[in-house]
């Protein structure tokens, strides 16, 4: 199956290493940057495109764009893993529509067009008969949107509630551990790579927030939008605050939880048993789904990282491989 790929930051790159480290069927024939692109029918020279993007800043001809990749490559699947752009969605939307115009799968870990456009992208795909996968949007390697549509297929879904933002839980642990401020502990975090120059959209629960829904929005086809979570970060919380949740046995965790039956769509501190499922240290993301035949289902991986998020990517490409193009 020929893919083309769109993004060559820290996911790109990571997706890029792992199609030429497997032998998965998988060959890329088209790729792009923010300042340059490269396109070639036969296949890339992933190694010579990556030692060229690390030695000049760009991977190939500065005259390409990733608009003429999507527009006149040869590919199958589009991977658009362009930065989040939680406000507009842009210019991922409009990438993905191009390609889904040309009748071309697309596989992304962009939260931004999915949690602000999914309906209108999944119409499209179902109305030119290809597939929209968005595994890596959501937590990382953990096989989230597998487990729903195939692991609990037949379910119900009554709720949802869990760890989605790997630099919160960090920062959370060290707190409680170590009795450090909070600007401690984001200062280490910041100096261990979990934290941006700019915490904001983590620390304020505005990722988890993004996440939840796209969970929604794919379980329950409510259409909710960012406005409509009710968000509260972990920037406030004290040392004081956690010690006296120590002092009753609990700790506290950034939770992210959705419930449409109580109307429920929230991202906020709670105070958690320390022997809850989703008291873990660390960076690790979790989340625990509500069903009505398989009761409680907790999953719990790594939430991030360049390999981890193109182990979702790659597990989305086979699924289109196997059950669209090799049955064509």
């Amino acid at each position: 199956m020929k893919v083309a790929l769109i993004g060559l930051g820290s996911v790109g790159r990571g997706v890029a290493e792992m199609l030429a480290k497997k032998d998965l069927g998988l060959v890329l024939t088209g790729i792009a940057d923010s300042k340059s692109a490269f396109m070639d029918p036969a296949g890339i020279d992933i190694a010579r495109v990556l030692a060229h993007k690390k030695k000049n800043g760009s991977c190939g001809d500065q005259n390409l764009t990733a608009e003429d990749i999507i527009k006149k490559a040869d590919y199958d699947a589009l991977i658009e893993v362009t930065p989040t752009n939680a406000l507009s969605g842009e210019p991922a939307i409009g990438y993905m529509k191009a390609a889904l115009n040309r009748k071309k799968h697309v596989v992304t870990s962009n939260k931004g067009p999915i949690a602000l456009a999914q309906k209108e992208l999944r119409a499209m795909a179902r109305k030119k008969g290809v597939a929209l996968r968005y595994e890596a949007t959501v937590a990382g390697a953990i096989p989230v949107m597998h487990t729903l549509e195939h692991g609990l297929a037949g379910n119900e879904i009554l709720a949802l509630y869990g760890v989605l933002n790997g630099t919160c839980n960090y920062i959370l642990t060290r707190m409680a551990a170590e009795g450090l401020t909070y600007e401690q502990a984001l200062l280490e975090a910041r100096e261990m790579g979990y934290a941006e120059a700019d915490p904001t959209y983590d620390v304020q629960g505005i990722d988890a927030a993004i996440k939840l829904v796209i969970l929604a929005n794919t379980i329950w086809d409510n259409g909710v939008k960012l406005g409509d979570v009710d968000r509260t970060g972990i920037d406030l919380l004290t040392p004081d605050a956690l010690r006296l949740a120590d002092e009753e046995g609990c700790t506290i965790r950034l939770i992210a939880e959705a419930n449409p039956k109580k109307h429920l769509l929230r991202v906020s501190p709670r105070i958690l048993d320390k022997n809850h499922p989703l008291v873990f240290e660390g960076t690790l993301n979790a989340l625990t789904l509500e069903t009505d035949m398989a009761k409680e289902i907790t999953l719990i991986g790594r939430g991030a990282g360049s390999i981890e998020t193109a182990s979702a990517i790659i597990g989305d490409l086979l699924y289109i491989r196997d059950r669209y193009v090799e049955r064509a």
